[in-house]
This record gives structure tokens, sequence and C-alpha cells, in this order.
């Protein structure tokens, strides 16, 4: 009966609309009797669905504003004011409606994300293309998309080459053009051209389901106001039934006690703060950045310090090698291919650079290296065809008492203070030759870091790995405040302890997989990567889908945006119900113009809450200056 009542509410409110008017016609007609019978129909009608909404609150042990209401419009009633009866019920049913019709549109980044999940994939089965619903893909399936499609599930391109819109995963809105070896994720549409890729995840495995679950979640997650305000309310609801008793046995006026009954709802109080949540964060996934809760976004907003990783986050994290030094060694290819084989062992974007160098030159890979050892910080030993390699940085060689001469090590400083990366590379316990390996500064970089200063951020610091020279030549050109070089992992976790035991409130950003535990450690942990990854998923409070800091200035600004709004609509509901009980005592207000301001007020509070939908930071951008040089120059410490 519940169910039934609740799907035919939005035709109940229509028929007590209608009895309400013809209430008043009556009146007009001066048919007294007619009119109050209309009036106690319309109350009883509209009066059902709030009735068993307060019921079952109470068998919640809660006190909802339907509580608050049924006793109001019985007091009503008893009095005879039937016109205030019918209309305070009314108001309730129909701002409800149209509370739920707003909230939709708070929710609609979300409901726009579903949408979009392809439910259909074309397969090749015995050598056919065959239509099949997505969730009867398996791994290792081959999937066709042509232009115009959705990609179904996460893959690799087997062939052909075409545009694809990943707008629903990164939020960037230009096309990114795909080849043959390049990742695509579920979700993103073929804009033009056609590829057939291998299925790599599936079902819900897929990154844009991920994302649906992480949105609905962080939705759904209440932010530290949001906690306040609940437990306030549900003090507050009871007292309220308390002071309108105090009311009636001072004034011995019930319809002064019942106005003050229900003017005090907290209403607009309870629901500021959690659409302003949603709306935040449904703007986030919008544009590509996933902030994992209403607390997530409360904390973000309190950030003074940014740390970040060097490669891939300040950096395109697309290096390339661009010299090979030989020492001691006759042929490049042969020397490339060797330590190809045993790059293949490691995770580490450098060596995957290597490797990737080598498949460039079309140098044959094929065979496993033997004995593969990463040595975390500073690089891998593997032995390819009984030859022993060695390769990494100088404290590598160092400690594997591999000798570096002076020739060797001026030409890597050399290089490496022209902002290259060396990495030496030892056959059979001599040093053979240098890689040379350099990245580029994100263009964005400088924009973004400036934004972020502007908008509260007072002291960026970069964390890396890499040699001093190439971290203080970023650093000089990004004008962070200061720097720390050829770092371990441990030691990154160790330095933003530190600075939070200093009082600074930090976020750390990184590629959300070496970064990992530094993340985990930060007030804010922030991982960036186009597509994302799983453990960034898993790790950061915030994660960036494309490769732009843009990004993470909009999640910043919309972490301020958003704990700004919860604030106005707080201080609007406050605000409200003080004056309203003001003007209840002072004869002002009364019950259906009480109810009318309360629920016009809850309206508000989620109108406010829904220009977050529209929110972005480049309209702050024109007020922010960037023609004022970054910073001062930063701070050389290495370790």
């Amino acid at each position: 009966m519940i169910k039934a009542i609740n799907q035919h509410k939005n035709h109940i409110t229509a028929i007590t609309a209608i009895l309400i008017v013809f209430g008043f016609i009556a009146g007009f007609m001066e048919k007294g009797g007619a009119k109050d019978i209309t009036l106690i129909i319309a109350t009883v009608i509209a009066g059902v669905p709030i009735f068993m909404k307060a019921f079952q609150a109470l068998r919640m042990k809660a006190f909802s504003i339907e509580l608050l209401v049924t006793i109001a419009v019985i007091g009503a009633l008893i009095i005879g004011e039937y016109v205030e009866s019918a209309v305070v019920t009314f108001l309730l049913l129909f701002g409800a409606y149209l509370e739920a019709r707003t909230l939709e549109k708070t929710r609609s980044s979300l409901k726009r994300l579903v949408d979009m999940a392809p439910q259909e994939a074309v397969v090749v089965r015995n050598a056919n293309h065959v239509t099949v619903p997505v969730e009867e893909v398996a791994e290792g399936d081959h999937v066709i998309i042509r232009s115009g499609g959705s990609v179904p599930v996460d893959g690799s391109i087997m062939s052909g080459q075409a545009s694809l819109n990943e707008s629903a995963v990164t939020g960037e809105s230009v096309p990114s053009s795909k080849k043959v070896d390049d990742k695509v994720f579920s979700g993103t549409i073929v804009d033009n051209g056609y590829i057939e890729i291998v299925a790599e995840k599936v079902g819900d495995d897929t990154t844009f389901s991920k994302i649906i679950e992480l949105v609905e979640e962080a939705q759904e997650s209440k932010s530290k106001t949001e906690k306040f305000l609940n437990k306030f309310a549900n003090v507050y609801t009871p007292a309220v039934i308390i002071l309108s008793i105090a009311v009636y046995i001072l004034t011995r006026d019930l319809h002064l006690a019942i106005t003050f009954l229900v003017v005090a709802c907290p209403g607009a109080l309870v629901i500021g703060a959690p659409v302003s949540n949603v709306a935040g964060i449904g703007n986030g996934a919008k544009n590509g950045v996933l902030v994992k809760g209403g607390e997530v976004m409360d904390n973000f907003s309190k950030v003074d310090t940014l740390v970040f990783d060097k490669t891939g986050t300040l950096t395109k994290g697309k290096p390339e090698v661009t010299d090979i030094k030989l020492f001691n060694y006759q042929d490049s290819d042969e020397l490339l291919r060797l330590v190809a084989q045993a790059e293949t062992i490691s995770e580490h974007h450098l060596g995957q650079t290597i490797v990737k160098e080598a498949s460039n030159r079309k140098i044959d890979l094929r065979g496993e290296p033997k004995d593969g050892k990463v040595i975390k910080g500073n690089g891998i030993s593997a032995k390819i065809n009984d030859q022993s390699l060695t390769v990494g940085n100088l404290n590598l060689m160092n400690s594997e008492n591999i000798e570096v001469s002076a020739e060797v090590a001026a030409y890597a400083m050399n290089r490496q203070m022209a902002g290259n990366t060396a990495i030496y590379a030892a056959v059979d316990g001599k040093v053979a030759g240098v890689f040379s390996i350099a990245d580029q500064i994100r263009e964005d970089a400088p924009k973004a870091l400036a934004e972020m200063r502007k908008n509260g951020i007072k002291k960026i610091v970069m964390l890396t790995g890499d040699n001093r020279h190439t971290a203080e030549l970023v650093a000089s050109k990004l004008g962070l405040d200061e720097y720390h070089a050829e770092l371990l992992p441990e030691d990154k976790v160790e330095f933003v302890k530190k600075l939070r035991n200093e009082g600074h409130v930090v976020a750390m950003a990184g590629d959300g997989i070496n970064d990992a535990p530094a993340i985990a450690t930060a007030d804010i942990g922030l991982a960036m990567g186009e597509g994302g990854t799983d453990v960034s998923m898993e790790t950061a409070d915030v994660v960036l889908m494309a490769d732009r800091l843009m990004q993470f200035t909009h999640a910043y600004s919309l972490s301020k945006a958003t704990i700004s709004n919860m604030k106005q609509n707080t201080f609007f509901s406050v605000g409200i119900v003080f004056v309203l009980l003001a003007g209840v005592l002072a004869g002002s207000v009364h019950l259906a113009s009480g109810m009318f301001i309360h629920e016009a007020s809850v309206l508000l509070v989620i109108l406010n809450a829904m220009r977050l939908i529209r929110f972005n930071h480049k309209n702050r951008r024109e007020e922010v200056s960037l023609q004022v040089p970054l910073h001062k120059e930063a701070t050389i410490l290495d370790r």
C-alpha cells in the first residue's frame, strides 16, 4: 500500500490542489459548509502519504518534518483551521515534488555517465561479427568498433585507427587520435575511424564502470558538516516539539503553538549540505575529476601545501632517449637491445622508455632475462645471453662496486645539467654506456600552478627520485618553493609526514603507482593519469582522469566552491528559521504562509547548490593575473 501511495504521490498532489481551488470557490459563493467539507477531504487525501511517512519515521525512532506537520495538521483540524490544514499538506507534497525534480538535476552528471554506458558490443566469433550484450564480452575477445560506436570494454587496439571522444572518462572534450597498441576505455566514442581491440577488462572491471561506482559512492558519503547537521537535527527537531508545547502553556494559543511547530522545521538546514555535496561531486565527474566523497571535498578545500612528483605530474610523463654514449663498447644497437631486454622486467617509466626506443628501432627483444632483480629506486640487474647487465643510477653502480671513470662521470654530469636523466649501463661489471633520457615540462604547468597559488596554496614542493640537476632545472622553470631530489619512495613518505607534523594541510600528487605510499600518507592523495589506473583509483582521494594539470586546478577550485556553497546554504537556512520564528512570535507569520516560506527556503538552497553543476574554474581565471611571476626561485635541496 505504501509503495502504491508513493507511486501516485504526484496525482495526490494534483487532486489536493483541485480540491483546494474548489474549496475557495465555495467560500466565495458563501457556501461555508461545502467549503469546509472540501478542504477537510483535501487535508485527508494529502495527509495520507505525510502521515504514513511520519509513522515510518517514528518506528525508526526519528523525528522527521512529516511528524511535525502531522501534529500541526491534527491541531489545525481540531481548532477548525481547515484552510491552513489543507494548504500546509498541499505545500509539503508540492515542495517534495519540486525538490525531487531539482535534485534530479543535481545528479544529472552521474545520470549522463550511466546513460553513456554501452549496452551492446560487436565481437568476432568463428570469423563472424556477432552483436552481443556487453555483459557477454569476455577477456580476450576481439571487439569491433566503427564510427559513432561506443567502446564497450577496456582494451588495446589490434588493428585500425580512429579519433576517440574520451570526455566521459577524462573530461577532455578534444578528440584523441588512437592507433595500434594504444589503450582505449569503455564509455569512449569513436568519432571517426575503425578499430579492432582485444578485450582486457570487461564488465564491472572497466575503468568506466569504476568511475560510475566511485561517483555513486562519493555522492552518498557525507562531509563533516553533513554529519554535524544530521546530529543537530536529531536533537533540534524534538526540541522544537517541546518548545511548541511551552509556547502553548505560556500563551494558551494553540494556533500560535502549531505555527511555531511548522516554521521551525529544519528542512532547508538538513538538505542544504547534502545537495551541495552531490552537485559538486557531479561537476567533478563531468570534468574528469573523481572526488571520493564530501569529507574529501572538505579536506581538499583546506589544503595549503602541494607536493608533486616530477615525472608524469609536472612533466608530460613521456620521456625519450635523447642520446646513447658508448664507453668500452662498439655497437649502440646491441647495447640498446641488451638493456631493453633487461628492462622488460621493470615497470619504471625510465626503463619502459628504453624498451620503447628499442621497439621504435625495430630491435628484436625476444628472449626472457634471467635472474632479473629490481633494485627499488636505483635500477635493475639481470642476465641476458650469459652476460650480466646492471642498469641504473650512480648509486647502483657504487653499491655493485662497478667502477665509474672520471670521463664517464663527467659526461653523465654534463647530460644531467642539460636536463637529462643519465642511466648507466654496465655489462659484466664494466660501464658500457650512458643513456640520456629527457622529459618535457607540461605546457599547462605554469598557468595551473599560478592559479592554485591565487586560490590559496602557500607552498609548492617537488619530490623526485631523479638527479639533482634535472630536478633543479624543472623547479627553477616552474618557480617552485623547494625541491628534493634523488629520493626513494620511503623518503617521500617521510617528507610528507614532516610537512603534516609542521601543521601544513598537504595534497600529494603523483602517478598513483610508485608514489602510492606518499599519496596515502598525505591529507589528500591525488593521482593523475589518462584513463586512470587501478592503484590510483583505490589509493587516491582525488583522481584526475586526464593528463592535465588544469584538472587539478579545477578540482581545487571546485572543492572551495562546494564548501563555500555548503556554508551559504547553512547560514541561509539558520537565518530563515530565526526570521520565521520571530515573525510567528510577532504575529505576522501564520501557518500557511510559514509553510510556504519554509518550502521556498528549501527550494532556494537546492537552486543555490545547482549553481555548482555549471561551475567552471575558467570563469575564475579572469580574476587571476598570470602576468605575475610564479614565485621566488626554488630552494635547492638534495639529499
